[in-house]
């Protein structure tokens, strides 16, 4: 889809991108409440090494540079299985990294086995196209507002947005929550 967009045009961008999550096809149940843990078994997920994951992601980080106006910004969305390559890969091709963010999740998966940390929270690495941009938009006021999520966000700032998910179940899911916003 992104190569059908014409270049430079986006003033930011916004990618959540397959974690890589490299889970067993087994049963995992929760110990105290006995439930299934589902796992992400998609095959938008499934990458056979992190080598071809790594491919993936920098010719996603590619196109995504490539609709990017000069001045541009691109937050990237992931976890601990994630963000790390991601972020050394974005460096690789010259993105600047101007911050990491912390996103603290309110509700996240049990901790059911107790053998690690539970994971409750995602990184969202925020970057321009390279070192030398200097005039990209930072609203310390707006960005307090991050909380409401990235389409209320955009709705709320008057601000012209695109979205591309290839999920029918998102796709309506996104439409849902848009007509809900938009319709306020």
């Amino acid at each position: 889809m992104l190569k059908k967009i014409p270049p430079e045009v986006f003033d930011m961008v916004f990618i959540d991108p397959p974690y890589f999550l490299q889970l067993k096809r087994k049963k995992l149940k929760r110990w105290n409440s006995k439930t299934l843990v589902r796992g992400v078994f998609e095959e938008w997920d499934s990458f056979s090494s992190f080598e071809e994951y790594d491919r993936f992601i920098e010719s996603l980080l590619l196109e995504v540079k490539r609709v990017m106006k000069p001045n541009a910004t691109l937050w990237v969305m992931g976890t601990y299985h994630n963000i790390f390559r991601v972020g050394k890969i974005m460096q690789d091709l010259g993105f600047w990294i101007l911050n990491d963010v912390i996103w603290v999740k309110t509700n996240p998966m049990p901790n059911w086995l107790g053998v690690r940390f539970t994971n409750a929270t995602e990184t969202l690495i925020w970057a321009v196209k390279d070192k030398s941009v200097k005039n990209y938009t930072f609203n310390r006021e707006y960005a307090k507002s991050f909380g409401i999520g990235k389409i209320g966000a955009n709705k709320m700032l008057g601000r012209d947005f695109v979205l591309i998910e290839k999920n029918p179940q998102y796709v309506q899911l996104i439409r849902e929550r848009l007509f809900l916003l938009l319709d306020r």
